[in-house]
């Protein structure tokens, strides 16, 4: 759509859908495509056309290439909640894969690729198969990626047709983008399979070097992320290849930069020769100093890029430092990660340039980034022994300024300088000193308590500082009052006179009756009972010789730099972390069985949201492990209080999760011993089920929610290749772990635990206790059912207050936030019972009183993320009727608790 067809956008009137469906069946070309733009338009701000299906894919038999891009746009966005309807338009999407005109037909398979459904899956192959070998590279190029779309919806179709052997020739192809989009698709399906589908040979890699100086810009970035996979066979191959790389160091593009130097880097490893590497990193560093010149995002992904580089190969920037200078007018972000580089370039050769600008900085407005030049000043005194009296005399020069904060952070550094270089610069001891009084942060109080306990035998009036300190001991954080605990015990064994010794009965009693500290408290009986029984035992223990503090600038462990280094260009370099950290689904790469029994979520439509591979990244907790249990007999009848739920249809539930953690669990099939689970209610009845029949209920153990599942087998077929998946629901419940459900015979039944996590899948809306499911296996369509969440399974075990706790949470909470129900079906009958109940489900029992032959019992409860329910219980003993008044932190939750409360006093 061009800029002029913002009119569609415009407010539409009472009947829009009958209006626009007359419209699109319009005989005039131009009235047809005005409607199909105004669908477009509609689908665009959220409105719902897809009732308008059919008479849009009725538009898709015209030459008018626009028109024809906008169906297939509808197309790709209704096909998953329409299937059936999606197949009136593969004639037409066949049809289009063979027309004249190329941008057609690379048009007709990239939206095929893009209609997520199964059933047209099958009819792509055949298009696919011709695009492939199209005589326009275009085309060639389109289906290349397609490929990769269809491993994803069903990877054993990709397999069986041979496409992945076509997309091994592809790297072959005389054009440069169809080799870049051959190896961009190759690389993406190598990303889901523990098997071999891409490897690069030496023939291989003349045609990829080959295709890197003609393809694009996003190409050169496929082709050279695949090249630093490579490994060379000798120094020599490695040479070659980076020397055919070099020349993109000199791109426009900062992607193809960053991946030329990510590859050359991980190639250098295996270059002998040092004249060669010493000319590589000459080469490397201009192109890296361009980066910072670019807009400040840009910047910054290529200052922490080279944060990296520069802890694996200093040498690199060595003579770069200036560039790194801060700017007055660089984003706060750009300056932190400057100063960061410049501490790990800083050497004997630059300090004293370096520190007259950290000096610079230090002056300036910006508080937090004041803090990080006068710490960077202490860190490189750490580093550079040689330069640390400099960097001292900057410090000092620094607190002559009697600016506050900076007072502070200089004394907190200087700490660290006295703890790397021992009896060495304690003559500046006395200038500290002058700056107590304007102490008020708890590091820097603590960082001066050090100081004044580790030399009190140098200074003459410490016990007159300590005091000083003292009078507000038990105000002062944890930090400063540990520090001053150790500090007078140091005093007192290196100055053991009337005046240390009042001192440490003080800060002992202080220590020990006086505070609620639990570190701090044995710390103190430690420290007593040391002084009480042996004295120079207590000197071996507080006055020992500490180890000196080493330079923390290259932080990062050699095996986390080298994973990183190899990550260069992606997150993984921006975040400093392996993508595992921070990636939250994780996509299973087993190799398949060899007697196909591997479950494929493609089969079910499952496919049409989220990679049929995926699974959630949450790992199951120690000692909960998921467990499985298959009899041979028929199981048990479930009791008459399981009332059925009705497995109506629930189109949405794998209908678009968006990429979020809600992904398939497969089944697992080795079974372990059974869990014993309580009599589960039915939720799809075998009836509904084809002979299936599962019952399921969500419970809690030590503190962990699980899925109890029990599956039956009614029907006369084996059953396997079980997988589970759950909609988005008010709490984000979401499976934590694989669902272990091996094959079921006829008449086998199994039952199992399922480990689940919390706000992995959150929906918007008002809260509700519905939980969406389905399930599916290989022999059986998807099998959709509902269920119930009951807070009583989420409530945590740290809900419980104390009278003070309740009564200051209720006065707090605003009276909007209070919420009566009168549970007309709840009864109590024994008020320690009903409360004993209550416990086993994590709502505690506050106080319990008469008033007027009326039983009032208060209690608490919690869930996650810290909603509280205070609760107020008042009942007749023995007659029906419970009114319950709940003060919350979030009333929506409140129908949800009242709900719950009925179910627990029935």
């Amino acid at each position: 759509m061009s800029g002029h067809d913002s009119k569609y956008f415009s407010t539409t009137k009472k009947g829009e859908i009958p209006e626009l469906k007359e419209e699109l069946n319009s005989q005039y070309k131009d009235k047809k495509k005005d409607a199909v733009k105004k669908v477009i338009a509609a689908m665009t701000v959220g409105k719902d056309v897809s009732s308008l299906f059919a008479d849009v894919v009725n538009c898709m038999q015209t030459e008018n290439l626009e028109l024809k891009k906008l169906v297939y746009l509808y197309l790709i966005n209704y096909a998953k909640s329409q299937p059936d309807l999606a197949i009136l338009a593969v004639n037409t999407f066949v049809k289009d894969s063979q027309d004249p005109n190329p941008l057609i037909r690379a048009l007709a398979v990239r939206t095929m690729g893009c209609i997520r459904v199964d059933k047209i899956t099958e009819y792509l192959c055949d298009p696919l198969q011709r695009c492939l070998k199209d005589d326009d590279p275009y085309v060639r190029k389109t289906a290349a990626i397609c490929v990769a779309k269809l491993y994803d919806i069903n990877a054993e179709l990709v397999e069986d047709r041979g496409f992945l052997e076509t997309l091994r020739d592809l790297i072959s192809d005389n054009n440069p983008m169809v080799v870049a989009n051959a190896v961009a698709a190759l690389a993406e399906i190598q990303e889901n399979n523990t098997g071999p589908v891409f490897e690069i040979t030496s023939h291989t890699l003349s045609k990829l070097l080959t295709a890197l100086n003609e393809c694009t810009e996003w190409g050169q970035v496929f082709i050279l992320d695949a090249l630093s996979r490579y490994k060379a066979a000798d120094a020599r191959e490695a040479e070659n290849i980076v020397e055919r790389v070099t020349p993109r160091l000199q791109h426009a593009n900062c992607a193809v930069v960053l991946s030329a130097v990510k590859m050359i880097l991980l190639q250098m490893e295996l270059i002998t020769s040092p004249d060669v590497v010493r000319n590589l990193c000459k080469k490397m560093a201009p192109p890296l100093v361009t980066l910072l010149s670019a807009e400040p995002e840009i910047q910054y992904v290529a200052l922490r890029n080279i944060n990296l580089i520069v802890q694996k190969r200093p040498t690199i920037l060595a003579h770069e430092i200036k560039v790194f200078f801060c700017k007055y007018n660089d984003p706060i972000y750009v300056k932190m990660e400057k100063l960061e580089i410049m501490i790990k370039l800083a050497s004997d050769r630059n300090i004293d340039q370096v520190l007259l600008e950290f000096k610079e900085y230090a002056t300036e407005v910006d508080v937090d980034f004041v803090r990080k030049a006068v710490r960077a000043i202490g860190r490189c005194a750490i580093k550079l022994e040689r330069a640390a009296e400099r960097c001292i005399s900057v410090l000092l020069e620094l607190i002559k300024i009697k600016v506050n904060y900076v007072v502070q952070e200089a004394i907190i550094v200087i700490k660290d300088i006295f703890r790397r270089y021992p009896n060495t610069y304690e003559s500046i001891i006395a200038t500290l000193c002058e700056s107590l009084d304007t102490l008020d942060e708890p590091e820097a109080k603590a960082s001066m308590i050090w100081i004044i306990g580790e030399y009190a035998e140098r200074i003459d009036n410490a016990d007159e500082l300590l005091e000083s300190f003292l009078e507000s001991f038990p105000e002062e954080p944890a930090l400063v009052q540990l520090q001053l605990l150790t500090a007078t015990v140091k005093l007192f064994l290196k100055k053991p006179t009337e005046g240390p010794q009042q001192m440490i009965q003080v800060v002992l009693n202080n220590a020990t009756v006086e505070t609620d500290n639990p570190d701090l408290r044995d710390r103190a009986y430690i420290y007593w009972r040391l002084l009480s029984t042996d004295p120079e035992a207590a000197k071996d223990v507080v006055l020992a010789e500490k180890p000196v503090i080493s330079d923390d600038s290259n932080q990062l462990d050699p095996s986390l730099l080298d994973e990183l280094l190899a990550n260069i260009a992606t997150l993984s370099s921006v975040y400093h972390k392996p993508p595992e950290a921070f990636v939250s689904r994780a996509k299973l790469a087993t190799p398949k069985p060899d007697d196909d029994e591997e479950p494929d979520a493609a089969e079910a439509g499952y496919s049409e949201s989220s990679p049929s591979r995926v699974v959630n990244g949450a790992p199951a907790p120690s000692g909960s492990s998921p467990v499985s249990h298959t009899s041979t007999s028929q199981a048990a009848p479930v009791p008459p209080t399981a009332t059925p739920a009705t497995a109506a249809p629930v189109p949405d539930l794998l209908g678009d999760l968006i990429g979020l953690d809600n992904a398939i669990v497969p089944a697992d099939t080795a079974p372990t011993t059974a869990p014993s689970l309580p009599p589960l209610p039915v939720l799809l009845p075998k009836a509904t089920g084809q002979g299936l029949q599962i019952s399921g209920q969500l419970l809690q153990r030590d503190g962990q929610i699980f899925y109890a599942l029990l599956f039956e087998n009614n029907s006369q077929t084996v059953l396997d290749g079980f997988m589970i998946q759950f909609n988005k629901n008010t709490f984000g419940l979401a499976a934590a772990g694989a669902l272990q459900v091996p094959q079921l015979a006829p008449g086998a039944s199994c039952s199992t635990l399922l480990p689940m996590v919390l706000f992995q899948n959150l929906s918007p809306g008002p809260p509700s206790s519905l939980l969406q499911v389905a399930v599916k296996n290989n022999q059986q369509p998807v099998w959709y059912f509902n269920d119930k969440i009951l807070l009583q399974v989420l409530f945590t075990e740290d809900g419980g207050l104390d009278r003070p706790e309740f009564l200051e949470a209720w006065k707090t909470l605003p009276d909007a936030n209070e919420i009566s129900k009168d549970l007309q079906n709840s009864v109590i009958h024994n008020v320690d019972a009903t409360t004993k109940h209550l416990l086993a489900h994590n709502i505690f029992t506050v106080a319990k009183r008469n008033n007027a032959n009326k039983d009032i019992i208060y209690l608490s409860a919690k869930l996650p993320r810290g909603i509280t329910f205070l609760v107020e219980l008042t009942s007749v003993i023995g007659v029906p009727g419970v009114k319950c008044a709940v003060k919350t932190s979030n009333p929506e939750m409140a129908s949800l608790f009242f709900e719950t409360m009925e179910s627990l006093l029935k």
